[in-house]
């Protein structure tokens, strides 16, 4: 019988290290930290609620990164 696949583990990272930062840095920095996929959102965006492994979020305001999440 075939094993069952492991998901990959997301990034030893914490969402609040982008906070502040301009949002391409911050893009930049997460794709080098093992971020698989990066979204940035404007404030107020309506979005699903799925969590995914290995997303990371930014809601972008003014160019800078007002919040971050995984998921």
């Amino acid at each position: 019988m075939a094993s069952i696949p492991t998901p990959p583990g997301e990034p030893q990272d914490s969402p609040d290290t982008y906070v502040g930062l301009e949002s391409g840095a911050a893009e930049r920095r997460a794709r080098e930290r093992g971020w698989s996929t990066v979204r940035a959102l404007p404030p107020g965006a309506i979005i699903t609620m799925e969590y995914r492994v290995g997303r990371l979020n930014f809601e972008v305001k003014d160019g800078r990164v007002a919040r971050a999440w995984k998921g």
